[in-house]
């Protein structure tokens, strides 16, 4: 007895991102996984299917609001790539978030310098300072780095947005970054910090979640197409 699938069937991909933004059971809820008039056939009579921006998409909640107007809308788009995912994160909370990741690795850091005697040079000249100074960079780097990589690639959540309730995702789809995309998030956020810039970067990198418009997004979050939502 043959094991293939019936004709005409595709196997179904596994369910693996439970966060992923997926078109919803009801029809004509103005998500930009709809289809005009619910994914039914036209009516009869020869009439042409609306444009967007007019018929079901007409006087959505995505032609206008907070984020109409905005760059997704241009070029006859139909929506706004937030449509579907939880309202964005407050930036007050993102901060405190990172304050909390900033201490809990800090903490690692400086363990690990202490432990292998980073800490315990004498100064005795520039050579010393220089090569005291880079190696705790480098550790700070490496385990800031790799703490916000693995955490966000995981589940969207270091432990500090876990705790406060929010989430990385992606700005298109909604699913959680991938190893790549998390990856150069925490590179822009942090390698800055551990070698030159220190809490100056860090408070230029997510404070400008404070002002962007329309998706509050920190440097970091533009450079990896991310944006930080809220999961409660």
């Amino acid at each position: 007895m043959s094991s293939e699938p019936p004709h005409g069937s595709a196997p179904q991909p596994p369910e693996d991102d439970p966060f992923k933004k997926r078109p919803p059971s009801d029809q004509g809820a103005g998500s930009p996984y709809d289809t005009p008039y619910g994914g039914q056939q036209p009516p009869s009579g020869g009439g042409q299917q609306p444009p967007y921006g007019g018929g079901p998409y007409g006087g959505g909640p995505y032609g206008g609001g907070p984020y109409g107007g905005g760059p997704y809308d241009a070029g006859g788009y139909p929506t706004d790539p937030l449509a579907g995912m939880p309202p964005l994160a407050d930036s007050g909370k993102r901060t405190l978030a990172r304050i909390i990741d900033m201490i809990l690795v800090g903490i690692v850091v400086w363990l690990l310098t202490w432990a292998f005697g980073v800490r315990e040079y004498q100064v005795n000249g520039d050579r010393a300072e220089v090569a005291r100074s880079f190696a705790q960079s480098f550790v700070a780097a490496v385990l800031y780095v790799g703490y916000d990589t693995f955490m966000i690639s995981k589940s969207g959540q270091t432990l500090g947005k876990k705790w406060l309730n929010m989430r990385v995702a992606n700005l298109d789809n909604g699913a959680t970054p991938s190893v790549q995309t998390a990856l150069i998030r925490s590179l822009v956020l942090w390698v800055p910090f551990a070698f030159c810039c220190a809490c100056i970067w860090t408070a230029i990198a997510g404070g400008w979640s404070y002002f962007d418009k329309p998706y509050k997004q920190g440097l970091h979050d533009k450079a990896a197409k991310t944006v930080v939502v809220s999961t409660s």
